[in-house]
């Protein structure tokens, strides 16, 4: 066959590849054969459209010359070409800035040794969603159902356990879970995981470890632009050793025998991953078209919920100090007031007022005065890391704990204070007060309260000429 006398009957941009075909099954180099005017244009006059390697065509070319090696452009090809099997597919490789239209269509013009495709692209900047969804009904459906989870759901933890379950069922692996990556913090979050009933391991006993985020950030550059990883065959796993050997090292001796790997971005942000393992290579294809639409609304859905989360965080927290903030505090005693939950819980409440913060900001300015509330605010998360902890005011924090005993409040109080001795900085007054039962807990405070402003006055009969300074302070 001539290829370039039929390539050039197109009008799209198109081009003939052409797989090496293994005696296993599987495929070797592929190339370009032949591509047409609009094909061509795209590679060596590439100004409205993604930038190649290369500028300059040459028939029969490995395709690696003009974009990185993808295997997931490699598996869309083998399947056209060696399986004779149509292809269409809609993506958005994260190395360009364009959405890609791509189509492929066998060709009977095989040999012993080579198979051939058509393959055709459109390219656009902008996402097109009818195109998203022109696919089989089924990956419609099983994207509808997830997504119908995530919106009928108010409770979102719970709507992401089914969604992964549900992607765990499709995908019939061993093992499925949705990570997010915190890179302020380099740590990674367990959202949400499924397993089949033969698994036989648990990812926190395995590779959630606190280290893990080493491991994870390298994962980009191994998709490498791509919109995902696919690991199903010997020759995926040769490029994985290639590019990671010791992610590669630590899969196969978790028993890892295929893996499929999502990021889930929005807006160009990583927010995390969506992975699957020992999963049916033979529905690759298909899992690969669900998961490309699942990801784009689980993406959108994480990322809302982790912009309510911080903005929940911003109008609770004290933003100088990083405890939480008085009208956090009065929402929390309210709760706790009428809770029948916690009736039957003793309550622990602490009250500390900063000793010297006026004279601090008069004499050194507020920034040095800002300095010494984070002091406080820090010296008080120390010493109460599992209990709430509150800016009041200006110079007050309280602290609610609940279930604690007199003997353990006692002591905390005793360390508080060794703990001022010592700083030579932080001076606090300090009251507290025991009580049985939460519902208390507007009374307890009170008493708390009483007992701090007590400590208050013999801090100044002890140091008269702080009480001065406040007080004129205050006229």
């Amino acid at each position: 066959m001539d290829f370039q006398q039929f390539v050039n009957k197109f009008t799209a941009p198109t081009c003939v590849i052409s797989v090496e075909k293994q005696p296993d099954g599987g495929y070797g180099k592929i190339r370009i054969v032949a591509g047409n005017k609009p094909y061509i244009d795209s590679i060596e006059q590439a100004s409205d459209g993604p930038k190649m390697l290369t500028n300059k065509f040459i028939p029969n070319s490995e395709y690696q010359n003009y974009f990185t090696k993808d295997l997931n452009f490699e598996y869309f090809c083998y399947k056209s070409a060696v399986l004779k099997q149509p292809q269409h597919s809609y993506v958005h490789p994260e190395r360009y800035d364009f959405w890609f239209n791509l189509f492929s269509l066998p060709l009977e013009a095989d040999d012993d040794k080579l198979a051939y495709c058509t393959y055709t692209h459109e390219i656009t900047k902008a996402a097109n969603t009818e195109k998203m969804f022109n696919c089989s009904y089924e990956t419609i459906s099983d994207v509808l159902t997830a997504c119908f989870k995530l919106k009928s759901n108010t409770d979102f933890n719970s709507a992401i356990k089914e969604v992964i379950k549900r992607i765990q069922e499709i995908c019939d692996a061993k093992y499925c879970c949705i990570m997010l990556m915190n890179e302020q913090e380099r740590t990674c979050q367990l959202l949400g995981e499924a397993f089949s009933q033969d698994a036989n391991f648990h990812t926190n006993d395995n590779w959630l470890h606190s280290d893990f985020y080493a491991v994870a950030e390298t994962w980009d550059s191994v998709i490498d632009g791509s919109n995902c990883l696919i690991v199903k065959n010997s020759s995926d796993w040769e490029y994985l050793k290639e590019r990671n050997k010791e992610w590669y090292d630590d899969l196969i001796f978790s028993g890892v025998e295929s893996m499929v790997l999502f990021p889930l971005k929005t807006n160009g942000d990583l927010l995390g991953y969506i992975w699957a393992t020992n999963f049916n290579t033979e529905n690759a294809g298909k899992i690969k078209e669900t998961l490309e639409l699942t990801t784009f609304f689980v993406a959108s859905e994480i990322s809302n919920h982790l912009l309510f989360d911080r903005l929940k965080i911003m109008s609770s927290m004290d933003s100088l100090t990083g405890v939480m903030n008085r009208n956090e505090m009065n929402n929390r005693v309210d709760e706790v007031a009428v809770s029948k939950e916690l009736k039957n819980k003793s309550i622990g409440i602490v009250f500390t007022d900063l000793n010297g913060l006026k004279k601090t900001n008069d004499i050194q300015g507020h920034l040095a005065g800002d300095i010494l509330l984070k002091e406080a605010a820090s010296m008080l998360k120390k010493l109460f890391p599992r209990d709430e902890i509150y800016r009041a005011g200006g110079d007050e924090f309280m602290v609610l704990s609940i279930g604690t005993t007199p003997e353990e409040l006692e002591l905390k109080i005793a360390e508080l204070r060794n703990q001022i001795k010592q700083c030579g900085t932080v001076s606090f007054a300090i009251g507290a007060w025991f009580d049985k039962s939460c519902s208390n807990i507007l009374s307890t405070m009170t008493k708390a309260d009483k007992r701090m402003y007590e400590d208050k006055e013999l801090f100044y009969a002890e140091n008269p000429e702080k009480k001065r300074w406040d007080e004129s302070s205050e006229k």
